[in-house]
């Protein structure tokens, strides 16, 4: 590719050569100076897209609060992992407690509890390797003074 270059660089006329750089300077100016205008453009738009962004997140929040079905009907009582994807959730729907079994692909209802399971509402919601973590690095003490 050095070789074409310098057969064309011997081709040219001269006066050719010594006017690139004259018209060279001349296009180069504006494009140096309209460089930080299209860069501050850019960054602007870029700041409205991204605030835009985080509006319409927050609209969206809000929206889904207000609607009629507001109060819960379905309530999750409890969930144990069977695996990296396996899961077995309780759940309540009115006075009725389900079994659910979930994978990646299907939710299973196992089985329908006749009489609902009472979960102790006081009992840490913390999982016992957080709360056992926490007790070692001395936070459970520190929390409860």
């Amino acid at each position: 590719m050095n070789r074409l270059m310098v057969g064309l660089l011997l081709a040219l006329p001269l006066s050719a050569m010594a006017a690139e750089p004259i018209a060279q300077a001349a296009t180069a100016a504006p494009v140096g100076s309209g460089l930080g205008g299209q860069l501050t453009q850019l960054v602007l738009g870029l700041l409205l897209v991204v605030g835009l962004i985080f509006v319409l997140a927050w609209l969206m929040r809000r929206v889904q609060n207000v609607g009629p079905g507001n109060g819960q009907v379905i309530e999750l009582i409890g969930s144990r992992a069977l695996g990296p994807r396996d899961r077995l959730v309780l759940v309540q729907v009115g006075e009725e407690q389900i079994l659910l079994g979930l994978t990646p692909g299907r939710i299973t209802p196992l089985h329908v509890l006749k009489t609902p399971v009472n979960v102790d509402q006081t009992e840490s919601a913390t999982p016992e390797f957080a709360q056992r973590l926490m007790e070692l690095l001395g936070k459970d003490q520190k929390d409860k003074k």
